[in-house]
């Protein structure tokens, strides 16, 4: 497979997934902007933080805004990380290899693509639609993922694919984690109620499965353990390395280039420290320094692989 392929298979992925967790995060903070006492500050602070490069007086005042919020991620082009910058990346990147995806796969991105760029959708955010636009494009994005598994072919380029999904999916709950757990200081001991991790959870589609597989107290090692090392969970670290380690080691077999045997050994050393890791190794280690390790070591693979695959110099 030509590394261009192979490099617009991995960040089409990649995008859809971060658009996903983008939007995941989005309809949490928009139902809790409406709940004053349960929500406190963590209403848009946390999406605005990790999709957007303003400053934090800007954040301070689109975060009190509704409309404004949802605007600059949802439309807005120059937010770098807005849905519509995402999705149009996306959907240049399908473009480009669409003999390699089902026609399905590329009709489900070019219909996402036409639905943020319909005329009006600005003003349909002002008002009680702004919850619907959320959840179709919630929808859409159910439906990408269904429809590549369903459609696309298993060999090389589902596995760029999903190599692009999962670690893109590795570095959100990282970044979320990172965010909700800030605001706490990165202290576990001081007992936080349910509710205060009710939104971090939703946003990773994790607050069912909490509640039924997690006893009601100690909720910050329970969350905390639920994001990093629970392996039935799919956005937890582990879930997600475990798929992108599997991925990477399919590719590595089928095109064994110069570099691969090292960035193998690379991520598997960032696999083998969550695969093996506990609450107690992370508490002596340091949450904060832990995620920032997680975070550093998921972009310097993905700098690697680049390299190594995709020929960036």
């Amino acid at each position: 497979m030509l590394s261009r392929i192979a490099d617009s298979l991995y960040w089409l992925h990649r995008y859809m997934e971060r658009a996903d967790g983008m939007l995941r995060l989005m309809k949490t903070s928009y139902i809790l902007s409406f709940d004053k006492v349960q929500a406190g500050s963590m209403t848009w602070e946390p999406a605005l933080k990790i999709f957007t490069s303003i400053s934090s007086e800007e954040i301070e005042h689109l975060k009190k805004d509704n409309y404004a919020a949802l605007k600059y991620l949802l439309t807005d082009t120059k937010n770098q990380n807005s849905l519509k910058v995402i999705i149009t990346r996306a959907r240049e990147n399908a473009r480009g290899v669409q003999d390699q995806i089902t026609k399905e796969v590329w009709e489900q991105v070019n219909q996402i693509y036409h639905q943020i760029n319909k005329p009006g959708i600005n003003e349909r955010l002002k008002g009680p639609e702004a919850i619907e636009i959320i959840d179709s494009f919630i929808n859409y994005s159910d439906q990408f993922c269904g429809i590549a598994d369903s459609t696309m072919p298993r060999g090389s380029g589902w596995n760029y694919m999903n190599l692009g999904k999962y670690t893109e999916r590795c570095l959100l709950t990282a970044e979320f984690t990172y965010s909700f757990f800030k605001k706490k200081d990165f202290e576990l001991h001081e007992e936080e109620d349910i509710i205060y991790w009710r939104s971090l959870l939703l946003a990773l589609s994790g607050y069912e499965l909490h509640l039924k597989n997690y006893s009601n107290q100690n909720h910050n090692y329970n969350v905390l353990n639920q994001l990093l090392f629970d392996k039935n969970f799919p956005r937890s670290l582990y879930y997600a390395l475990d798929r992108a380690n599997k991925y990477l080691s399919d590719i590595a077999a089928s095109n064994p280039v110069e570099g691969s045997i090292q960035l193998i050994r690379s991520f598997g050393r960032l696999y083998s420290n969550v695969k093996f890791g506990d609450l107690e190794m992370v508490e002596k280690e340091g949450l904060e320094k832990y995620l920032i390790y997680v975070r550093k070591e998921l972009n310097g693979f993905s700098r690697e692989l680049g390299r190594t695959y995709f020929s960036y110099s």
